[in-house]
């Protein structure tokens, strides 16, 4: 990590208390950035801001269910008024159902899945965009799954199929607003070990791990590395690309 590398830079984290996105929104902070985050539980909220407390940069945390319309649209609002602007915007929140054949999923896992890992980072996109424009410019990091691009498993199609859509929605957005300062990006984690990852019954993480090149898990810190420097200035000429941590998995 350099010290300072973010310094006065203005970050939003969704989804930002746990897992992914909480490594994300420290490393943030570890790096000099002024930080909001956002999750559904106060109670993480505050123990991520504690965790940070002493980091060169500040965190601060506000409550938001983005399955929610207009909770989209208030997030980035808000955030830009504790902000003074924002420069970058880590779109992290998702959700993933628990394993089962399609013909078993109902409607409403349907509607959730979609509705966090899609139709919430399109509506999060649309705000930010519009403040990055009257800003100047900015970044914007969307995180994908190698499960977008090759469905390793049984039992996930609507997780799966919703991130391949998020990755869509990346590449298009790239390409509609690269002219304008505003740089468009996705990272796409393989096998993670986050509580997501867990709560949707991965089973025996030795034998997950065992089928990986790796031959181990990664770590939310491991993305958290990528998604920084993706939203770094020495990755200033990366438009509209999906960069896959993945322990070798889509290699092999």
């Amino acid at each position: 990590m350099i010290l300072g590398r973010f310094q006065d830079r203005r970050v939003l984290v969704t989804g930002g208390t746990s897992g992914i996105g909480r490594a994300t929104a420290l490393a943030f902070a570890e790096a000099g950035a002024t930080v909001v985050f956002s999750g559904r539980s106060e109670t993480r909220g505050a123990e991520v801001v504690a965790a940070g407390d002493g980091l060169p940069g500040s965190l601060s945390f506000i409550a938001a269910d983005l399955t929610e319309d207009e909770s989209s649209e208030n997030l980035i609002e808000e955030a830009t008024a504790r902000l003074g602007g924002l420069d970058i915007a880590f779109n992290n929140a998702g959700f993933q159902e628990r394993r089962a054949p399609l013909a078993e999923q109902s409607l409403e896992t349907y509607d959730r899945v979609f509705d966090t890992n899609l139709r919430a980072v399109f509506l999060a996109m649309q705000a930010e965009i519009g403040v990055m424009l009257a800003g100047g410019g900015g970044v914007i990091v969307n995180n994908g799954s190698v499960s977008g691009v090759r469905n390793p498993n049984t039992g996930l199609a609507l997780y799966c199929a919703s991130k391949a859509a998020l990755l869509s929605l990346t590449r298009s957005a790239a390409m509609e607003y690269a002219e304008q300062a505003i740089r468009i990006n996705a990272v796409s984690p393989g096998r993670v070990e986050t509580p997501m990852m867990m709560a949707a019954g991965v089973g025996d993480r030795a034998a997950v791990a065992a089928t990986l090149p790796a031959k181990r898990l990664g770590t939310p810190e491991e993305v958290a590395a990528a998604v920084l420097w993706l939203a770094s200035e020495e990755a200033s000429f990366v438009f509209g690309h999906n960069l896959c941590i993945d322990g070798g998995f889509l290699a092999a």
